[in-house]
């Protein structure tokens, strides 16, 4: 063969090379071009879809906002540092502006009035009364918060509380006009024999003694019908553990030594702060004592003690080491005008317990297997009411319940 006819061979040989790489970028072109259809399709499904469920995810985040809006109460949203993100137009009528952008601990120094605050019971300046509710999120930091306005409610209750107190004084009517008799009949009684002019000194210095214990029953009568008509007398003063329980001792120590009593006390809270009436809690712990000295009038000792409970509030106990009460009378012996004691007004434990209540407190009986009465006080102290604001304070809602040995009495 000649060099020409070679030459033109590679020639042949390179163009057929040529066209088979020319067909196969083209089935490779027409290959790629299918499959970016296939995407393209694929995306586009993928946005419309995403786009639906940005669409219903709007359409939720709107029907939400406008429940939040309609909603009666106020909602603000917390993110992890306490700063207000959200809240809604209930919210701003509660607590005013600014709220969004403030610190949870600022707007709380701003509306809340601390020394009427108890609990999750927030009062506000200008007199109205929320209730707060704290729920963390599950899948963000930070947490939602609830303001119920409970003043209305706060105040039927005070109504509600108040008309069954009168319902139960119409009720026992004829039981006081019976306990107001004796002690009158024997007090105009003893003052009829003062009036004679031949009474010897003896007898009517024993006289005008014993008209003078039947005027102070009578005495002791209606103030506790006052007391237990009122409901108890709160307050707004701060005073301590140590200071109440010193000021008691020093009330009835007339008493505690007439019957040769003896004290065991046991503070292992002295300064821990309360915030209410000092003087009607000592009423309301001075019945206690005398109720104790009555049941026991020689060798009486009572145990005095302070702890704080598993809720955070202080309990104080009274102890006695009488002769106990009858399990038949213990589930009424808050009842007013109900008593187990001759001569017994039946209106001291009732008192006790109205106190109790406007310091937003409870009292309870506890049965110490050793013997004795033991009566327990809970009150809330000012701190905890005093530290609501930052918040910390609202997630002890769902604190567990301590457990505690049969108790009778009423919350």
């Amino acid at each position: 063969m000649t060099p020409n006819h070679h030459r033109s061979q590679a020639l042949a040989d390179a163009f057929e090379a040529f066209n088979q790489r020319s067909l196969q970028l083209e089935q490779s072109y027409r290959e790629l071009e299918q499959r970016v259809m296939q995407l393209n399709t694929e995306l586009a499904a993928a946005r419309s879809e995403r786009l639906q469920q940005l669409a219903e995810k709007e359409c939720l985040a709107d029907r939400l906002q406008t429940l939040i809006e309609t909603l009666p109460a106020g909602v603000l949203v917390l993110d992890a540092a306490e700063y207000v993100r959200e809240c809604n137009r209930v919210a701003l009528e509660q607590l005013g502006k600014p709220l969004v952008g403030e610190h949870w601990s600022t707007i709380g120094a701003r509306a809340f009035c601390v020394q009427d605050s108890f609990g999750a019971e927030i009062a506000l300046h200008d007199g109205r009364r929320l209730n707060i509710a704290s729920r963390k999120f599950d899948s963000a930091p930070g947490r939602i918060l609830v303001l119920q306005d409970v003043t209305e409610t706060h105040a039927l209750q005070e109504r509600l509380n108040r008309q069954q107190r009168l319902s139960a004084m119409g009720e026992m009517a004829a039981s006081l006009a019976h306990q107001i008799r004796t002690p009158l009949s024997a007090a105009v009684l003893y003052s009829s024999h003062l009036g004679k002019e031949q009474l010897h000194a003896g007898d009517r210095a024993r006289f005008a003694a014993r008209l003078s214990e039947r005027l102070g029953h009578l005495e002791r009568l209606i103030n506790d019908m006052l007391a237990f008509a009122r409901g108890g007398q709160g307050g707004d003063a701060q005073f301590t553990v140590q200071g109440l329980l010193t000021a008691l001792q020093r009330a009835v120590e007339p008493q505690m030594q007439v019957a040769g009593a003896q004290w065991r006390v046991s503070d292992a809270i002295p300064d821990a702060p309360l915030l209410g009436n000092q003087d009607a809690l000592i009423g309301a712990l001075s019945n206690l004592v005398n109720n104790s000295l009555q049941a026991k009038p020689k060798d009486a000792v009572l145990e005095l003690r302070t702890v704080v409970n598993g809720s955070g509030e202080i309990e104080v106990r009274l102890r006695d080491n009488g002769p106990g009460i009858p399990a038949e009378a213990r589930a009424r012996i808050f009842d007013p005008f109900f008593t187990t004691r001759p001569g017994g007004t039946g209106l001291g434990l009732a008192v006790v317990q109205a106190t109790l209540r406007a310091h937003h407190g409870s009292v309870r009986l506890e049965t110490p297997a050793t013997g004795g009465c033991e009566f327990v006080l809970c009150l809330p102290t000012a701190l905890s009411a005093a530290e609501l604001p930052s918040g910390e304070r609202l997630n002890y809602l769902t604190t567990a319940a301590v457990p505690r040995p049969a108790v009778y009495g009423i919350n």
